[in-house]
């Protein structure tokens, strides 16, 4: 049977990346200010958790039934901003530690937003474009009365992009009787998307090894980069790393992993991946192991995939100098203190692919003021934000002695406690 037809609040479901979340968050609470510290429960429970029935007419004329979420983790410093992904394992508590992950994200970096995840427990690899936009359009109708561009903004995540979010935008904007482009972000520029949007968390990637390296004395000219994933993500990290001088010298995705010690040209790669469909056999490279890709030497490790990827069974193997996390959640609470003890540092999630939100709300700024930037301006304001916030975090790292994941979930957590505490409780 397919599982995505079993709902999982029905089936025993491991908390997962729920408890990393937890954990983080208990890491921090010794660093909370004394003041703050009856507020800290707040954060390890979400504001709200939405599990919605998302039935749809097949093509076939068979009506499916697919397991939705929507997850407010917190709403204090503004509203809910989060992805939706679209993947056939995606749970209640995947969903959950997005949404937390999320409000210390937008945190870190001062965005005026809170935390929010999205999701469909489905394999859009299996359902044809008519019907991807009826499950679309039924989710979103079904979360609409979460969202609003003052409430909650949904963006792509896994297997969803700028199409998924034009549709939510036309369903809400159809619910509401009025064209609202500030309902997601990540649409068409046609729709009022912003200009460096696909980009936004490769080029952010880059942008925080960049600021790592200078305190490392690691310059991204001749470093060598290792990539898991070649998505949006790690592919526009992979080209942008090379723009930069660096030598990308391994990537790997779901298809398989290439390795080339002297260098991989990513836009060959690239036509390559359009053609085939897969990495492997790739001329310009040796297709290896996936259980080598850990343990090949270089200056910066980004995993841009899934979450869970770096765990107490590999993280001993990774001669990398700094792991830069492109995707969510990548490394395990264990993953995380084995490589702190081989002193390999670690520059968080929440920090490192933070380059996306931070587009996403510039393409909110324009929505709401109908005046649209360049994507000079992006890309300089971009910099600019993310290079504050990771002067900021080094700093508390450097004070306190204290990981970079650690110092950033300081700076985030009291930002946002301080907020929930200065608003108090009504009624």
């Amino acid at each position: 049977m397919d599982d995505t037809r079993v709902p999982s609040y029905l089936s025993p479901d491991r908390l997962g990346p729920w408890e990393t979340f937890l954990a983080q968050i208990d890491a921090v609470v010794p660093w909370i200010d004394p003041e703050l510290q009856p507020w800290v429960e707040t954060l390890r429970r979400p504001k709200r958790v939405l599990i919605v029935d998302v039935p749809i007419k097949l093509d076939s004329g068979v009506i499916m039934h697919y397991e939705g979420y929507r997850v407010q983790h917190n709403v204090s410093r503004g509203p809910g901003k989060g992805g939706v992904r679209y993947h056939p394992s995606v749970t209640l508590a995947e969903v959950m530690a997005l949404a937390g992950w999320m409000s210390i994200k937008t945190a870190v970096v001062n965005l005026p937003y809170g935390g929010a995840k999205g999701g469909i427990r489905v394999d859009p690899k299996k359902l044809s474009r008519d019907e991807l936009e009826r499950l679309t359009r039924r989710y979103t109708s079904e979360i609409n009365i979460l969202l609003g561009p003052d409430r909650d903004i949904p963006a792509p995540d896994v297997n969803t992009d700028e199409q998924v979010m034009a549709w939510m935008m036309d369903t809400y904007s159809m619910n509401e009787g009025r064209t609202v482009p500030a309902v997601v972000t990540g649409k068409p520029v046609a729709l009022g998307g912003s200009l460096g949007r696909h980009d936004a968390t490769g080029r952010g990637v880059v942008i925080i090894a960049r600021e790592i390296g200078r305190r490392l004395s690691l310059p991204l000219a001749g470093a060598r980069v290792a990539i898991q994933g070649f998505g949006n993500v790690g592919g526009a990290a992979a080209r942008l790393f090379a723009e930069q001088g660096a030598v990308v010298i391994a990537i790997q995705d779901e298809t398989g992993t290439v390795y080339n010690e002297r260098g991989i040209d990513v836009a060959a790669l690239r036509e390559y991946q359009r053609e085939q469909r897969t990495l492997r056999g790739f001329p310009g490279a040796e297709t290896i192991d996936n259980t080598q890709f850990w343990e090949l030497p270089c200056e910066f490790l980004v995993p841009a995939a899934l979450e869970g990827q770096i765990d107490a069974h590999n993280a001993g193997r990774i001669r990398a100098r700094v792991v830069v996390e492109g995707a969510n959640g990548p490394t395990t609470t264990e993953g995380d203190r084995i490589l702190e003890e081989r002193g390999i540092v670690v520059v968080p999630d929440v920090l490192a692919n933070a380059g996306g939100v931070t587009v996403s709300y510039f393409e909110w700024v324009q929505d709401i003021s109908s005046f649209f930037w360049t994507e000079a301006e992006i890309i300089t304001r971009l910099d600019r934000i993310l290079t504050e916030a990771f002067k900021t975090i080094w700093e508390v790292a450097q004070q306190k002695r204290i990981p970079l994941r650690t110092a950033a979930y300081v700076v985030a957590c009291q930002r946002v406690l301080a907020a929930r505490a200065q608003r108090g409780l009504y009624p």
